[in-house]
């Protein structure tokens, strides 16, 4: 019987109310719990050699980039989250995932660091203004440069609730993306989403995931429950730790 491989997560830390800030960190973590893979976390500062959050070494191999680091444990420990899905439903599951990641991503980060978000940054992340200022203005810059940060703040809004309502008619009342069982996208998906439902506050993204798409936000518990039973030891509000309602 082969030794399991030492996997080491590299992330920013814990977050107030869901386990990271960053919803690639969440994705990454929420994978290796559904592939039930052993791994270890090194909370810090330290980016990968691309300058990224989170990242993994394995047996001493550095991985950069959530999904990079998911596409090569698949191939070395053989593992398919999607064997129970059809090309066109891997297709279609491709498809949420780049949206989600690529065009609703931008959007979260437009609401968090230029628009709605700076004040609980600050406040209950403790994110020093100077930091924020400095932050805002770099995803001003890679926001111009992806396109989406040239719309006006209601034209950005309505890309973000144009996506999340194609997630939801999508999941409509199925327990997963693709029915009782749980797919790798499903892992991407929610770690967007854990981003609007617990660390959005009063903003317009925290309001459709929690009540106009109300089937979005039953989702998130589910995956909550299913992977995350230690949810309530992942999380930090504010330095102290709690069960999140």
């Amino acid at each position: 019987m082969s030794s399991q491989p030492k996997i080491v997560l590299y992330q920013i830390g814990r977050g107030p109310q869901a386990p990271s800030l960053t919803p690639f960190a969440v994705k990454l973590e929420t994978y290796l719990r559904m592939a039930r893979i052993p791994y270890t976390n090194q909370h810090g500062r330290k980016r990968s050699p691309k300058g990224k959050f989170p990242w993994m070494i394995y047996n001493g191999k550095i991985i950069s980039d959530s999904q990079f680091s998911i596409d090569f444990l698949n191939q070395n420990l053989n593992i398919d989250l999607n064997s129970h899905l059809n090309p066109e439903q891997r297709a279609i599951a491709r498809a949420f995932q780049k949206m989600a990641e690529e065009n609703l991503y931008w959007c979260l980060v437009l609401c968090r660091w230029v628009y709605d978000n700076k004040d609980w940054l600050h406040r209950v992340v403790g994110v020093p203004k100077l930091l924020i200022w400095v932050v805002a203005r770099n995803v001003k810059s890679q926001t111009n440069g992806h396109g989406i940060g040239r719309h006006g703040y209601e034209e950005m809004l309505q890309i973000m609730e144009a996506d999340l309502r194609a997630i939801s008619s999508y999941l409509g009342d199925k327990q997963f993306l693709f029915g009782d069982k749980p797919c790798e996208t499903d892992a991407a998906i929610f770690g967007q989403l854990s981003q609007f439902r617990w660390h959005m506050p009063g903003t317009k993204g925290e309001q459709l995931v929690s009540e106009t798409f109300a089937n979005l936000r039953a989702y998130c518990e589910r995956m909550k429950n299913a992977f995350w039973p230690d949810w309530a030891e992942c999380i930090t509000d504010n330095g102290k730790r709690k069960a999140t309602k």
